[in-house]
């Protein structure tokens, strides 16, 4: 049962990733970031991690998304280019969108990107993924947590500055 919860949340993740991407309207964009999270959120409780997640909700969707909210208010909504619905990106993303978790399934155990489980050899694991992402990148994906948080506190001060000036 938690492998289909993992695979369902999953998916839900890298479509609302798409969203993220495709979509015009910056609200909406950021409307599906929140969702992004939240399923990630939900991931981190499947597997039992429930700290994490719980991290997520309050630290990501929370904090950073009220910042990011805030900060898209504050846009001159009467640009025409927020009109049109997607972007010209529309089906790149897609196709990105596929192949990503494609690439993941197809990728070998032998080859050394993802530990082999003790229990055999398998193509993919999220346990071994896990595993290998928190001993390897998680300062790299806390150090890109912090360079956004400084782009939207850069983007409000510009705006800021440019309403009182």
């Amino acid at each position: 049962m938690d492998t289909f919860f993992i695979l369902l949340f999953s998916t839900l993740a890298v479509l609302f990733a798409a969203l993220v991407l495709i979509l015009r309207q910056p609200m909406r964009a950021a409307l599906a970031l929140i969702a992004h999270m939240v399923s990630l959120a939900c991931i981190y409780a499947t597997l039992n991690v429930h700290v994490v997640a719980i991290f997520q909700i309050l630290i990501y969707v929370s904090a950073v998304m009220v910042f990011m909210v805030y900060t898209i208010m504050l846009l001159d909504d009467r640009d025409a280019s927020y009109r049109q619905r997607f972007s010209r990106w529309v089906y790149p993303a897609l196709i990105v969108a596929v192949l990503i978790p494609l690439s993941l399934w197809l990728l070998p155990a032998e080859s050394g990107a993802l530990v082999a489980p003790a229990g055999g050899p398998e193509r993919f694991s999220f346990a071994a993924f896990a595993l290998d992402f928190m001993k390897s990148y998680w300062f790299h994906f806390e150090l890109a947590t912090v360079l956004l948080l400084i782009g939207v506190l850069s983007a409000w001060t510009a705006v800021k500055e440019g309403l009182d000036g």
